[in-house]
């Protein structure tokens, strides 16, 4: 009888030790990867075949730079027959040829912005895709003033319109210290600003930690700082941009823990240029503990 008790004792605490790891494992696996397809694979030359290596690859998601000037129908049918789901695009940048790097903050072309802005959802109705990235372009001969007003403009009615097809607007600011010193948005405290003050449900920010590290740094308390109002997060080795555990700033062990902890249920998009193979590359998110 003591044998019988003893034994059922043995028994629940076997019970226990394998629910707190089944618990362990499973705070890791929300954290949903998004294969960046302009950056990954580049061993293939179209951005269609690419959609079929990440699915070989094992991602279930992925994102895109600029599908624009690319055989739109090519795309979303490769999209489709790979089943992944696409989970941001940017929207039109302007022509890449004359430097362009979005137009939303650029006076002079808000009729522009707008008429493109609907290629922009077409695009990503045929990809199924419900974020986009809206750039907001590299300063010139305009004031700030002037570009800001004209920014502001550009993205209330960007994410009234996206509202309306049930589409995210993201604002992401972007380093001007390393990769390009004349971009607008560049502030995070400014981006914060902006979405406060246009005050729309589906305006929000991405978070690239990249970009973060180089100008402000300090993560932890940044992240814990900007996550409640992000809606996408984008991770790369500083100064590299290479594999998250490429040598650089950032330990991504710990801070793809944090943002595990703070229950961030969003997407990550691998925004990073591969050092050499990009499926050899990808160990470290199994290393790490994670999937895809």
């Amino acid at each position: 009888m003591i044998t019988s008790w003893f034994c059922r004792i043995l028994a629940t605490k076997r019970t226990i030790a394998t629910a707190l790891i089944h618990v362990d494992s499973r705070s890791k696996m929300p954290l949903k990867f998004a294969a960046n397809l302009s950056f990954m694979f580049q061993e293939l030359p179209s951005l269609s075949s690419r959609y079929e290596a990440a699915k070989n690859a094992g991602f279930r998601f992925v994102e895109t730079a600029f599908p624009f000037g690319l055989d739109s129908e090519e795309i979303s049918t490769a999209k489709t027959k790979s089943g992944l789901d696409q989970v941001l695009i940017n929207a039109y940048q302007g022509n890449p040829n004359n430097g362009d790097l979005g137009i939303a903050a650029i006076p002079g072309r808000e009729a522009e912005f707008k008429e493109k802005l609907e290629t922009s959802i077409q695009i990503a109705k045929s990809l199924q895709c419900t974020r986009m990235h809206i750039m907001a372009g590299l300063k010139s001969e305009f004031s700030e003033r002037e570009m800001e007003k004209t920014y502001l403009e550009n993205l209330k009615y960007a994410a009234e319109r996206l509202e309306k097809e049930s589409m995210m607007a993201l604002i992401e600011p972007i380093n001007n210290r390393l990769t390009f010193p004349k971009y607008f948005l560049y502030d995070f405290d400014k981006a914060v600003e902006y979405i406060r003050v246009l005050n729309r449900p589906n305006l929000k920010l991405q978070l690239d930690l990249f970009h973060l590290q180089i100008m402000d740094g300090n993560l932890t308390d940044n992240i814990k700082k900007y996550l409640p109002i992000t809606g996408h997060i984008q991770i790369s080795q500083v100064p590299s941009r290479g594999e998250p555990d490429s040598p650089g700033e950032i330990d991504y062990s710990y801070i793809l823990k944090l943002i595990d902890e703070l229950s961030y249920d969003g997407y990550i998009g691998l925004e990073y240029k591969p050092i050499g193979d990009t499926v050899k590359g990808m160990s470290w998110i199994k290393n790490l503990g994670y999937q895809m």
